[in-house]
């Protein structure tokens, strides 16, 4: 195919999937750089006037073009990681790196920006482009616009090498999560894992042609088998290749070590060029938080709550593993086995048992319904080109006509990235009588069907899937018409997760269950009972998983505040013995569980080395102070209705909180639906964490 012919070179509504090939996206994004460069060069000229209409709109067509085809690519590299698109896409990344970077660092277009900003007319501008233009200069900032020209040179270099990094560490990632196979052929050493994983692990097998059961590190595996496998040694093995991934104890060739040492070293020398102490410093200057001392103090005091709770939880773990299931010491590879015998024993039931009655598609469906009752649309089946034929494709739709449309990718995959995730295939954009709608893809790693049954979920995994379609809502229900700001986009990242955590309370609420629950070969819903049980345990070891979250974002902050530091002259690498130090010192101060000293972390910790959290982790707990606080008012809402289901409370949130995008600051986005700032208690209550914290 031409270049010029490809649906990717003209503005689309929906990424045309089935015309896509490796081999035609390099003229392709080639032909678009060539195109925005073209429209830089228009937007920079003296005689273009510093207006919107001239200026501003003209580029950004040009730039969201590029940013759309690109985005679609680099989806494909999550989804469809085969040599073909690994290899084009890597081979294409360093150029569009380059090009967002000289963007960022155009003093001509900055310059012309601030002539905007200074100039009558941006008076007269609305408020949302307004907010365009100022975001657009912080940008342009903190992206090196403002360095002398010996410097931007070094400054480019830094983002392309670490552009390549992050992507090879994602691909070492995945390369060494596939590379483990565990092979059983004594079906003895199956007994405890559930029926499901184990028709799973022999259709691996069958399809190498091989007899017995095949498990893979993939989370449909690896998590069944920690949690039930009554084997301590395929516990054992199966612990020990997961935390071993991507470092020193496999090939060198997918160690993630040494592109850890390489990936602080240079953002700490970004944060010298661009006048920071340290890279911590520079990524929270568009986040909520001001500083990385508010954020170590506020995580320091989440700590101090949940520590106590965290060591209780361990003692009884210990006291139940050692009295009841004969293992003394507990080691690390049964804590999760130790955990769910002791929950089933203090509860009276398993999570499979559970499972049995979380068919996917009734799950969509009460989903569905649920957003429904509480915003108002309607998420109907639609047809569209897709990567795979496990997607699924629907429309969103208000009063009958379409505002968004999203895709669904549910099932783990040998060439997928591990995770769940929201991306952005489309932003909202108004453009004179033209609407382009927002597109959303929602990708998770579920357990495929198996033998011709409906796939099941855990709760845990109704959970994620409640998770990430809070993070869709976000993106398709902006009513925002400025791309740069509708939906997640510009949106602080601290508050990113606002939306998402909010959503997972509805997973809890019997009115919810439900209408979400069948039993996968009775069809009856699931018993108020099991319900109770479920409710009872929700806070089980809540101590526990909240100082583990701690753990990982206190040692993101810090090894981003202390060895990603500015210093003169920039050093090589960071060691990573320095890494391991930091991250014992924090284990040291808020951990409750100490993991070997084999285990390599780090080196699979793609959140913070290959995906956009570095220095930010900790957003995942600020951000549930706000989505707890948010949810107490649909339980204020339920104290008046009597259910919490309550549509003018989800008008409300909508209207103050999904609709506005990045159109105003988070904070003030909170403060309007909730009338006030935030609190800690509600989270703190969800948690369990209320008692001893109110005591002391």
């Amino acid at each position: 195919m031409n270049a010029p012919e490809h649906p990717l070179l003209h503005p689309f509504q929906l990424p045309p999937f089935d015309r896509l090939r490796p081999e035609d996206v390099e003229p392709v994004i080639t032909e678009l750089l060539a195109r925005a460069r073209a429209a830089i060069e228009r937007a920079v000229d003296e005689r273009t006037p510093p207006t919107w209409e001239d200026f501003v709109a003209p580029l950004e067509r040009a730039l969201e073009q590029l940013s759309d085809a690109w985005g679609v690519i680099g989806h494909l590299h999550s989804v469809m990681d085969t040599p073909a698109w690994r290899e084009v896409y890597n081979k294409l990344l360093p150029e569009v790196t380059r090009f967002w970077t000289e963007l960022g660092q155009n003093e001509a277009l900055y310059r012309k920006t601030q002539a905007l900003a200074q100039s009558p007319e941006f008076g007269r501008l609305s408020p949302e482009r307004r907010r365009v233009i100022e975001l657009d200069l912080r940008d342009h900032r903190l992206a090196g616009a403002e360095l002398p020209p010996e410097k931007k040179p070094r400054h480019r270099d830094i983002q392309q090498e670490l552009s390549a990094l992050a992507a090879k560490f994602s691909e070492n990632l995945l390369d060494a999560t596939n590379a483990h196979q565990e092979w059983i052929e004594d079906e003895a050493q199956l007994s405890g894992i559930p029926e499901e994983v184990r028709a799973m692990a022999r259709e691996v097998a069958q399809a190498q042609n091989r007899p017995g059961w095949c498990f893979t590190l993939q989370m449909p595996f690896y998590l069944p088998v920690m949690q039930y496998a009554d084997d301590r040694s395929l516990r054992e093995r199966m612990y020990r290749a997961h935390a071993t991934r991507a470092s020193e104890f496999g090939p060198p060739e997918r160690d993630n070590g040494p592109l850890i040492e390489r990936i602080l070293a240079l953002r700490g020398e970004e944060a010298l060029l661009l006048g920071y102490p340290d890279y911590a410093s520079y990524s929270l200057v568009p986040k909520m938080a001001n500083e990385p001392e508010e954020v170590a103090s506020f995580l320091r005091e989440l700590a101090a709550r949940a520590k106590p709770f965290a060591l209780r939880d361990l003692e009884e773990l210990r006291a139940f593993a050692r009295d009841r299931l004969g293992l003394d010491p507990l080691e690390p590879w049964d804590i999760a086995y130790a955990s769910e015998k002791l929950r089933q024993a203090r509860y009276d039931y398993s999570e499979q048992e559970v499972r049995r009655y979380l068919p996917l598609p009734r799950v969509l469906k009460g989903l569905f319904a649920l957003l429904e009752r509480l915003f108002g649309v309607r998420l109907v089946p639609d047809t569209a080109p897709v990567w795979h034929p496990d997607v699924t494709f629907y429309r969103v739709e208000r009063d009958g006509a379409p505002i968004a449309y999203f895709y669904v990718d549910l099932y783990a995959r040998d060439t997928k990235r591990g995770g769940a995730w929201m991306d952005s295939a489309k932003s909202r954009r108004r453009e004179g009588a033209s609407l382009m709608l927002p597109v959303a893809y929602l990708v998770c790693n579920f357990a495929p069907p198996v033998g011709g049954k409906p796939p099941t979920l855990t709760h845990d995994d109704v959970l994620t899937l409640f998770h990430e379609m809070g993070h869709g809502l976000h993106h398709m229900l902006t009513q925002v018409d400025e791309a740069p700001i509708s939906g997640i986009n510009h949106v602080e990242w601290d508050a990113v997760e606002l939306p998402s955590q909010f959503m997972e309370n509805f997973a809890w609420e019997w009115e919810v269950l439900e209408k979400i629950t069948a039993h996968v070969d009775t069809g009856e819903p699931l018993p108020r009972t099991l319900y109770e049980k479920m409710r009872a345990a929700k806070n089980f070891q809540a101590g526990m998983q909240m100082v583990r979250q701690i753990e990982f974002s206190l040692f993101d902050l810090r090894i981003h505040r202390e060895l990603a530091r500015a210093q003169e002259p920039a050093p090589e690498r960071v060691p990573l013995a320095d890494v391991l130090r930091i991250l014992e010192e924090v284990r040291d101060e808020v951990a409750v569980i100490r993991p070997p000293s084999w285990h390599r972390f780090p080196q699979s910790f793609s959140h913070i080395f290959a995906g956009g959290y570095a220095a930010g982790y900790y957003s995942y707990k600020w951000a549930e102070v706000l989505s707890a606080d948010a949810y107490e008012a649909f339980e204020e809402a339920q104290a008046r209705t009597g259910t919490v289901l309550d549509p003018d409370t989800g008008r409300r949130f909508w209207r103050e909180i999904l609709a506005v995008g990045a159109s105003r600051p988070a904070a003030e986005s909170f403060r309007s639906f909730r009338g006030r700032e935030p609190r800690i208690d509600a989270l703190l209550r969800h948690n369990g964490l209320v008692e001893e914290a109110a005591g002391g």
